[in-house]
């Protein structure tokens, strides 16, 4: 169908004004805390004009409002230190949920994921000036909590795509709604200091967080996990969405094979080269290919959930698993060639019997981790 017409369109519409929504509410506080630490504003100004003549004071009420807006607003003592102690606490909040957020969205659905991130957010972002009077350690918890929020958000982005984005549209959707980002803080820079002057800075939260309150009643509204499920969706186009990541997958799916037998044949190339050059022992080489076919793929898979919201890194790692696990067919595997040659089948099929136990035990232990987290396409 027309693509700029399509609903995957309209969804990198909606994640780029939810992209922006949240980017505003993390950089509020860098513009509001000029006028929130400022001691040079003169307190009490409002009540000073109100004990002027009333005509005085009905013919200056312009005047009057400014002054209550300007001047009716807290005043923090708060150094340097404890300032860049508030602005890095929702950096570590986000840190806290790069890896679990993966796991909760499987569990919840990155739908659900990324809404309640960014309502989280528009909440505390509502909160934040009413928390300031309380004290700095609550502005604090609420920026690390709100950062936790919003690395939910982020995390679960790249989930959504991996089901809405057809291979070759994958760039142009995500950058449309990555595109927020860049587009909120040019936002938040020109306006904010606006809104804190004629306003007051408490505003800068109030008008942002509820952006963003609104963002999520239309995120919850129009947004589905996946194609299948959309009730709005035409038929062509949930046709071509499925069509071209199930064509996609086809191909994902055979790389592993031909990963691992390149590195079968390149592996024994190597092992035979390092034996026939003296290079090193006998012992030496089995040692090192069995060591590279066990810890390679193991770094491989440990490193997948920090790298959950790259699918190019994620689906290299997901290849180099199978691949360098077979760096042990010049290792262990043909160690029975080396140790008893006549024996060698006999003690190949012992050896095969125990592998054969350990499928069994990760294939049935992973059914049921599938089983209680739910399946993640």
């Amino acid at each position: 169908g027309p693509e700029f017409c399509s609903l995957r369109y309209g969804l990198a519409l909606i994640m780029h004004f939810s992209n922006l929504t949240m980017i505003t509410q993390r950089v509020s506080l860098s513009i509001a805390i000029i006028a929130m630490v400022n001691s040079t504003q003169q307190p009490g100004l409002f009540n000073t004009s109100t004990e002027r003549p009333l005509a005085f004071t009905f013919n200056h009420s312009n005047r009057s409002i400014k002054e209550f807006n300007t001047a009716e607003v807290s005043v923090y003592e708060w150094s340097p230190e404890t300032q860049g102690i508030i602005f890095s606490s929702i950096n570590y909040g986000i840190i806290l949920t790069l890896i679990p957020s993966g796991y909760l969205a499987g569990i919840f659905g990155a739908k659900q994921m990324l809404g309640a991130g960014l309502l989280i957010s528009s909440l505390l972002t509502l909160f934040t000036p009413l928390a300031a009077d309380f004290g700095v350690i609550l502005v604090i918890v609420i920026r690390t909590v709100q950062g936790m929020a919003q690395g939910m958000a982020w995390t679960g982005q790249f989930t959504i795509w991996a089901k809405w984005a057809p291979p070759l549209e994958r760039s142009k959707l995500t950058s449309i709604a990555g595109s927020g980002s860049a587009f909120g803080s040019f936002i938040i820079l020109c306006v904010g200091g606006l809104i804190s002057q004629a306003l007051g800075w408490p505003f800068i939260f109030y008008i942002f967080g509820d952006i963003g309150c609104v963002c999520c009643l239309l995120w919850f509204t129009v947004i589905y996990d996946d194609p299948l499920h959309h009730p709005c969706i035409s038929i062509r186009e949930k046709e071509h969405i499925v069509s071209s990541l199930t064509q996609q997958s086809g191909v994902l799916s055979s790389l592993p094979f031909i990963a691992a037998a390149s590195c079968t044949i390149l592996g024994g190339q190597l092992a035979d080269f390092l034996l026939s050059r003296n290079l090193l022992r006998l012992i030496t080489v089995r040692k090192l290919f069995s060591s590279l076919g066990l810890l390679l793929p193991s770094l491989c898979a440990v490193a997948l959930p920090f790298v959950a919201s790259s699918y190019t890194t994620t689906i290299i790692l997901l290849i180099l698993i199978p691949g360098t696990s077979n760096l042990c067919d010049s290792g262990f595997i043909i160690n029975t060639l080396d140790v008893a040659p006549r024996y060698a089948s006999f003690l190949m099929g012992i050896s095969r019997g125990f592998g054969l136990i350990a499928g069994i035990i990760s294939s049935t232990a992973t059914g049921f981790l599938i089983s209680q987290v739910g399946p993640v396409y």
